[in-house]
């Protein structure tokens, strides 16, 4: 399963990190290079936990980093350095995290491209190595996808991620779908959906817009 690990010191002569893992455990020292190829499964994605008198401290340390747009460009071009360097797995993570930074940019049609990349990967890769749980976590995908107008392809990922599941529990999932078929003029099968991604989880407020938005009533789960 993916899942966060809290970083709480590092040595540079042994290279090696110190985290606490809510699954692995506590104190666990981590090569460089570990952290570094599992790290990339999350586009590098990092919080900065800190108390509030030293805010100057860290902003002087992260630098262009501390700002949003200069940190997508960064992750974006890093991602493309880094799509020259690496093979297998570690190069299927690379255009998917040039795909996820330019989500965050909105250049949509630029996503769908890397994720097509990505994808096209994917079946290269050694069975028991695969991320299969890969749109449990980052829906990237489905923004691409979607803004750029290619509303079958959100359909055909949903529906796998999906049937992959042994329990389809994915609120985002059904609901990307929805949206879909919406655009597609199956309005019946995006109700269908949203009121799946409600059951999974009560509250979702985008699924409840939509079903308000399409003048079907929003129906509280058993």
């Amino acid at each position: 399963m993916g899942q966060y690990e809290l970083i709480t010191a590092y040595d540079d002569t042994s290279n090696r990190f110190t985290a606490q893992d809510s699954n692995m455990g506590p104190n666990l020292k981590l090569p460089y290079d570990y952290v570094q190829s599992y790290w990339r499964a999350f586009d590098f994605t990092y919080l900065v936990i800190y108390p509030t008198d030293r805010e100057r401290d860290v902003l002087a340390i992260l630098g262009s980093q501390a700002d949003k747009a200069y940190n997508d460009q960064f992750a974006a071009q890093k991602a493309s350095d880094e799509i020259t360097a690496l093979s297998g797995r570690d190069l299927y993570f690379a255009w998917f995290n040039r795909g996820s930074s330019l989500v965050a940019l909105q250049d949509y049609a630029g996503a769908a491209a890397a994720y097509d990349q990505a994808f096209s990967l994917y079946p290269s890769i050694p069975e028991k190595e695969r991320p299969w749980r890969m749109m449990w976590y980052q829906t990237g995908p489905y923004w691409a996808y979607f803004y750029s107008g290619r509303y079958q392809d959100v359909i055909d990922l949903a529906t796998k991620t999906l049937d992959n599941m042994s329990e389809p529990i994915l609120e985002e999932s059904y609901y990307w779908r929805g949206l879909a078929r919406e655009a597609m003029g199956d309005v019946k099968g995006a109700i269908k959906d949203f009121q799946a991604s409600l059951k999974y989880h009560p509250g979702f407020e985008q699924s409840i817009s939509k079903l308000i938005q399409v003048g079907t009533p929003v129906l509280s789960s058993p």
